[in-house]
């Protein structure tokens, strides 16, 4: 089979997995990595066996196809509207962009050049996200209502190496973490219509405690508790929270309601929930006297399949980063849609933005954008292949 060829832009703490994992799938191969670091570049073009360029070469490259842009959320745009002038589809951490303006601009840009922007997180991608989709398609818990999404603890700045851009504009623990719980709400239940929020800060300061800059102290600018409820066209009606502020919890991290039932993502660990592929679903009928266990459902090996498994479970249930980057390469190939739309991820960051704006002007955000619901994975025999295992 063909592969395209992956530039990577920004070499993080996030691009480890997904340098691992594009060598597993049979249609994306790593071409060439690049980063401001020039050590830190060619480490990774060793470690992953690609060529090490700065970014202006990587973007210049013609044997580049796609551009996966893991760079600082504030440095989206530039990256994304660069590799797409120079005839690159672009694949984006997320957000897509960091204001609503550069979203535009990347979509608007892609549009008039003919070409594909996908963005992160591709975690509803996962077997445990794609299994509450296949409960609310088969009506296993009726029509549903309303949800409930919750990721509350305590910030980053006592284990990540490098905390600050946490609290920086374009981050917080709504545009940090909230774009997992939004798009997997957006993939569940379709659109949304209109967002009302309200936020605060309540430390101005905080404290790092983690190596290597442990006593340094981070001045915050952005909202770091963010409470808010999302009007779905279809009429659900969602409570969303994101905090950094919450030293513990014990609400289920997902749970959506229907008129038959519940199915719920139930993590005793703060940061499980909608950023995970996997982990445990529990479901309750209203027939039921109590919760149950429920399977994941897709996708399974079959004979047809080469997939890995564990526990009789893909590796799409767990760190599978690069399923979204593999399925947008698949429909850039075959001339068919793809799942992490850089449309949905303009919508996800306009729900965000809207609940800001909405707590900073004391009303109603109403949507402009919108979106498709993204296609189920196909049951059983996946559209393209992944070697063994994440």
């Amino acid at each position: 089979m063909k592969k395209m060829k992956i530039g990577v832009v920004g070499l993080g703490n996030i691009s480890d997995i997904y340098l691992k994992n594009i060598a597993l799938f049979d249609n994306i191969e790593t071409y060439a990595c690049a980063d401001l670091l020039r050590d830190r570049t060619e480490e990774k073009a060793a470690q992953y066996g690609c060529k090490a360029m700065s970014t202006e070469e990587l973007i210049a490259d013609p044997a580049v196809d796609i551009v996966l842009n893991l760079t600082l959320p504030a440095a989206h745009c530039e990256i994304s509207l660069k590799a797409l002038n120079a005839g690159k589809h672009v694949y984006s951490e997320k957000p897509v962009a960091a204001t609503l303006d550069e979203g535009q601009r990347i979509l608007q840009t892609a549009r008039e050049k003919g070409l594909q922007v996908g963005c992160a997180p591709d975690t509803f991608l996962g077997a445990r996200p794609q299994t509450m989709r296949k409960v609310i398609i088969d009506g296993g818990i009726g029509v549903p209502v309303a949800a409930t999404c919750f990721m509350l603890c305590h910030g980053h700045e006592h284990w990540h190496p490098s905390p600050e851009f946490y609290y920086k504009a374009g981050a917080g623990p709504l545009f940090d973490m909230g774009p997992y719980y939004v798009t997997l709400l957006t993939a569940l239940l379709g659109p949304a219509n209109r967002v009302c929020g309200i936020a605060g800060t309540s430390f101005k300061q905080r404290l790092i405690t983690s190596e290597p800059l442990a006593g340094t102290l981070i001045d915050v600018e952005v909202p770091t508790h963010v409470s808010g409820t999302i009007e779905f066209k279809n009429g659900v009606i969602a409570t969303l929270i994101t905090s950094f502020d919450v030293w513990d919890s014990k609400l289920s991290r997902v749970e959506i309601y229907g008129s038959e039932g519940t199915i719920a993502m139930d993590d005793p660990d703060p940061l499980g929930g909608a950023n995970t592929y996997g982990g445990d679903l529990k479901f309750r009928h209203k027939d039921q006297s109590d919760w149950n266990e429920f399977p994941h459902s897709m996708p399974r090996k079959t004979e047809a399949s080469p997939w890995d498994i564990r526990n009789d479970r893909l590796d799409y249930a767990v760190n599978s980063r690069g399923l979204g980057l593999a399925d947008m390469a698949r429909g850039i190939m075959t001339g068919t849609k793809f799942r992490a739309t850089g449309e949905m991820a303009y919508h996800v960051l306009e729900i965000m933005m809207g609940l800001i704006e909405s707590s900073e002007t004391g009303a109603f955000y109403e949507l402009k954008s919108s979106c498709e619901i993204p296609e189920l994975l196909p049951e059983g025999l996946p559209e393209f292949s992944m070697g063994v295992g994440c």
